[in-house]
């Protein structure tokens, strides 16, 4: 692969691995430390739409205001991503749902703080033929135009190779940047004493651009972001423990990410939140379900939501062909014995706990090989809450008063874990 297919394949990557981790592994800051950019500050996007046919399809983006923007294209599975800086999405509901042409759906959202991002599922291979941003005139407003043309494999990898990104300066000279840069180096700050407190990272699923599975309104990355916040808020609230949240605003992060910032911060224990949903014509299913990492499905069910979840990066707009080694090729039959035996004892514990409070699945605990559970030194699990597919299970979900006790039984089986673990091992190192 040349040096400038590298380039243009890796740019989304290259974007979220300087938002999500600053690249250094520290971990994302929580929300409410970031500067706010205000609302009347960001571009305002009031339509998206579709048109022409299986040969070529343009996308209209409607703008208040010009934006610097860049388009490219991945393959497997093939995907247009065009990303831009922060803006307002003021669009009209299910916008995206339904594709035209060579598109067969698209959606939208945050991809970092500071950046926004469209993902494109193709019918095929494509070639961005034009990309421009005209400004308001005779009474329309600013406009961002994506022209795709269909082309074959060939022709698709050849225009990979010349020029996989189509990177552009805004429409006019005083456009925001793609990404507004910070406006003061803060002065370093004198080193901190250690914190001694075991690690628990909470991972919030999806965010951003993925949305998880949707029930009416209600998407499933905004119900686990609320519940994340309100389990960091309980363990918090002990005193015991440093909690990392992997996203704690609508942002998207990566799979490998996620790993990632567990096994930087050295965490005694890595929670990952969810809620699933069956797909439609394979009937009912209720209740709260936790999963461990296993090279072998418990059961089909396991096996299909953790394919489903694995698919994130896609739906994020992540380059899949050359993720980093480090995380992405570890085995699963490489990870720590020791590692799985607490995941699974923790699981065992969680259960106990939970029981009290919530709707079990009928078989609550189960297997399968989810990417995000791959951190070979970190205790890990999934949780899906219940099924966002099921009525009751729904009105639990945005309920503050069941989020609040599952919360607490949540983190009633974490001090329960920990201090019988710390207690004989120590921290995890």
């Amino acid at each position: 692969m040349t040096s400038g297919t590298k380039q243009g394949l890796l740019l989304g990557r290259a974007l979220l691995c300087a938002a999500a981790l600053s690249c250094a592994g520290t971990g994302p800051a929580r929300a409410d430390e970031q500067a706010p950019m205000t609302a009347p500050s960001l571009p305002i996007v009031s339509d998206a739409r579709l048109a022409g046919d299986t040969k070529q399809t343009r996308f209209v983006l409607d703008l208040d205001k010009p934006v610097a923007f860049r388009a490219f294209a991945l393959p497997n599975p093939y995907r247009v991503v065009l990303d831009m800086g922060q803006v307002s999405f003021r669009l009209p509901t299910g916008v995206g749902v339904n594709g035209r042409g060579l598109v067969r759906a698209f959606r939208y959202g945050m991809v970092m703080p500071g950046g926004s991002r469209f993902v494109f599922d193709l019918t095929g291979p494509v070639r961005i033929t034009s990309a421009k941003m005209m400004e308001a005139a005779n009474g329309q407003p600013a406009r961002l135009v994506l022209e795709l043309e269909e082309v074959d494999q060939a022709a698709f990898t050849e225009a990979l190779n010349q020029d996989a990104a189509l990177a552009l300066k805004p429409a006019v000279p005083d456009a925001p940047p793609l990404i507004t840069p910070p406006q003061t180096v803060p002065a370093a700050k004198p080193a901190q004493p250690v914190d001694p407190r075991p690690v628990v990272v909470v991972d919030p699923g999806h965010g951003g651009v993925d949305n998880g599975t949707q029930s009416g309104s209600e998407a499933e990355k905004n119900v686990v972001l609320a519940f994340g916040i309100a389990l960091r808020d309980r363990l918090e609230k002990s005193g015991k423990y440093r909690v990392v949240m992997t996203r704690s605003d609508d942002t998207f992060i990566p799979l490998n990410d996620r790993v990632k910032i567990a096994h930087d911060e050295k965490a005694a224990l890595f929670v990952s939140i969810h809620a699933d949903a069956l797909p439609k014509g394979e009937g009912d299913a209720q209740g709260a379900t936790i999963y461990t990492l296993s090279d072998k499905a418990s059961d089909a069910e396991a096996q299909r939501l953790a394919d489903a979840e694995n698919r994130a990066d896609a739906i994020g707009g992540v380059n899949l062909t050359d993720e980093p080694t480090d995380v992405a090729d570890i085995l699963i039959d490489l990870a720590q014995r020791e590692t799985r035996t607490f995941s699974n004892r923790f699981a065992r514990t969680l259960m106990g706990e939970m029981k009290t409070s919530t709707r079990m699945h009928k078989n609550p605990l189960k297997s399968a090989g989810f990417r995000v559970l791959k951190a070979p030194d970190v205790p890990s699990v999934l949780v899906e809450l219940g099924y966002v597919s099921n009525k009751g299970d729904m009105e639990h979900l945005v309920s503050d008063g069941w989020r609040s006790k599952t919360a607490a039984s949540m983190a009633q089986a974490i001090d329960a874990f920990l201090a019988k673990r710390l207690a004989t091992a120590g921290p995890s190192n």
